[in-house]
């Protein structure tokens, strides 16, 4: 059987984008996926064509892989099958509806956007054009997640009730950022909110809400603490979500700069994640973006403990993949590629949304972190809130 070949063009040359591009190169038979595989053809850059040809040798690009200085020319690159948009939050909506402009299927890094109604925008033009359209939320693509979501859905744990969630990290912004950093500069759409919060709600809307038959958008309560520069440098939201018997589920999801959800870096503090039923409970451990251990805890006794794994080509291959200047082991795939996987996946089945996400759960994500942002009096430059198009971000 033929292999579905997906063409990826890769706009913006950063730590994510190459992550992302890095993880493409393997086989993808190392994790048993034997129908699809992937190749980067075209990367750009804002700054310079130098850096996107650098970028493209770095991340092992095709032969003849083309560079670009402009994302402009990578959205109008015929041999471009979809693009993944790996620039800061701020500038998602100008580049996603440039692609989708240019009639590009489109895999955006998370958050989406920087509100829900640029996202509205945008989910209305890929309709229109009949386009895909998927925010890389890669954590929902792990077999480990997709087990969690089984556990649920399968009554193992009984009716879920409450999840908590965290993804917290240490790094005092005054120590660690600079003010123009994106990671703290409103005009960036910077914050823990949009950069690490988005994880935690990610745990709680795939625990109470994807795994609904008929799932409601929950109401939000909010406490914000707030940087120097005007973004949340800590939060803590709750969800109510609706149930049919009456009652509510419980989300309580937390970020921060300041404390550390592993502060040992051995797991000693415990789960990051539990979700909680009438028969036990599910704990996942830190980090919420990429944990490797899940445990089972029932009301009978059962504890079941299991390390999940990030296949790869494996020691001696001489290849290795991480973010932020750290590195998986040799050959340990860094886990983006299974959400390039549900890309190639959909593209050729003809659907035109993500498996494990659907672009109106993304759209109820969005409006629930506006109204965190509203309630903690966070605020950004009107520039990156507008829908107007073109804006000049630069």
């Amino acid at each position: 059987m033929s292999k579905f070949t997906l063409k990826w063009g890769i706009l913006a040359t950063g730590g994510i984008a190459e992550t992302f591009a890095r993880d493409l190169w393997p086989n993808p038979e190392t994790r048993d996926v034997k129908d699809v595989e992937h190749k980067v053809v075209a990367a750009a850059s804002s700054s310079s064509k130098s850096r996107a040809e650098d970028f493209l040798k770095e991340v092992r690009g095709v032969e003849g892989a083309k560079a670009y200085g402009s994302y402009k020319e990578l959205a109008n690159d015929p041999n471009v099958d979809i693009i993944y948009v790996a620039t800061p939050h701020s500038h998602h909506y100008q580049n996603v509806r440039l692609c989708l402009e240019a009639g590009k299927n489109v895999l955006c890094e998370k958050a989406f956007t920087t509100n829900a109604k640029q996202l509205e925008e945008l989910i209305k033009i890929a309709k229109e054009k009949k386009l895909f359209l998927m925010e890389a939320v890669w954590t929902r693509y792990f077999p480990l997640s997709i087990q969690v979501r089984e556990w649920i859905t399968s009554g193992k744990i009984g009716p879920v009730y409450r999840t908590f969630a965290d993804l917290s990290m240490a790094m005092p912004p005054e120590d660690t950022f600079k003010d123009n950093h994106r990671m703290v500069n409103p005009a960036l759409a910077g914050g823990a909110l949009l950069d690490l919060g988005i994880y935690s709600l990610t745990w709680i809307f795939q625990t109470l809400y994807t795994t609904q038959k008929s799932p409601k958008a929950p109401s939000v309560l909010t406490s914000v603490r707030q940087y120097k520069t005007g973004v949340d440098e800590q939060t803590t939201m709750l969800l109510s979500f609706p149930r049919e018997d009456g009652g509510d589920a419980h989300g309580i999801a937390t970020t921060s700069f300041r404390v550390d959800g592993d502060p040992d870096g051995k797991a000693s503090a415990g789960p990051s994640i539990r979700i909680q039923g009438a028969k036990g409970e599910i704990q996942v451990f830190h980090p919420a973006f990429r944990p490797t251990k899940t445990k089972l805890v029932l009301k009978d006794g059962t504890i079941e403990e299991k390390d999940w794994d990030f296949p790869g080509p494996g020691k001696g291959s001489g290849w290795k993949n991480g973010f932020g200047g750290t590195f998986q082991e040799e050959g340990e795939g860094q886990g983006m590629y299974w959400e390039a996987d549900e890309c190639a996946y959909a593209l050729r089945d003809g659907r035109k949304e993500g498996k494990y996400e659907s672009l109106e759960e993304s759209l109820v994500i969005m409006r629930t972190m506006d109204e965190v942002r509203k309630q903690g009096g966070v605020k950004f430059p009107e520039k990156i809130e507008t829908t107007d198009y073109p804006v000049d971000l630069n």
